[in-house]
């Protein structure tokens, strides 16, 4: 038995209507978020870096007062997110300047920083480790950096023991260290875990 449905076939045909909703887009704040920076000691090298975050990249770096340290120069991230300050400073004295970062929505922030350089060092960090367990070691590098992640070697050549001694460090500055092993084919290894230390 089958059932048939002889009544009309009414077909339905739904418009759909859209409605786009515009709103204004409003810039997200760009926020310089380092604070302070390391002091330096004349011929010896110099690392410090500038962090920013919010906001829309690639951002703008100025400077609009005051001057960097006779020696440094300041280099812009390839994704534009830091300024990193490195070089030799060649006069000691006492640095004040501003800088400026600005985001693509124009949004800025600006932080004052204060930089002392030393004629010479006053202190000096002991560093030790423990020998890496390879027999194919030729010797170490000593890394050291403002930060857990910004790095230069200190030590002009590889250190044959475990010990070194950092003569080069600026009062009131928290400095980072790790090492490395490189064997007699040149081959280094990965960094250490940071320590850090602070002078005072």
């Amino acid at each position: 038995m089958q059932a048939h449905d002889h009544g009309v076939m009414k077909l339905w045909r739904q418009s759909l209507l859209l409605v786009v909703f515009a709103f204004p887009c409003w810039a997200s704040s760009v926020d310089i978020t380092t604070t302070s920076l390391p002091d330096g000691v004349v011929h010896t090298t110099y690392l410090a870096v500038i962090q920013a975050s919010g906001g829309d990249t690639p951002y703008k770096w100025t400077f609009p007062s005051g001057a960097l340290p006779d020696g440094v120069k300041a280099k812009i991230s390839r994704n534009t997110t830091w300024l990193t300050l490195t070089g030799t400073p060649t006069a000691a004295a006492t640095y004040s300047f501003a800088v400026k970062v600005s985001g693509r929505g124009g949004k800025a922030s600006e932080v004052s920083y204060k930089v002392v350089v030393q004629a010479t060092a006053k202190h000096v960090v002991e560093l030790s480790w423990n020998a890496s367990t390879s027999d194919n070691i030729d010797g170490y590098n000593v890394y050291r950096g403002p930060d857990r992640t910004t790095w230069i070697r200190v030590n002009p050549s590889l250190v044959g023991s475990t010990v070194y001694s950092d003569s080069s460090v600026a009062d009131r500055t928290t400095y980072y260290y790790a090492t490395t092993a490189v064997d007699i084919y040149g081959r280094e290894s990965h960094k250490s875990a940071p320590i850090e230390v602070t002078i005072r």
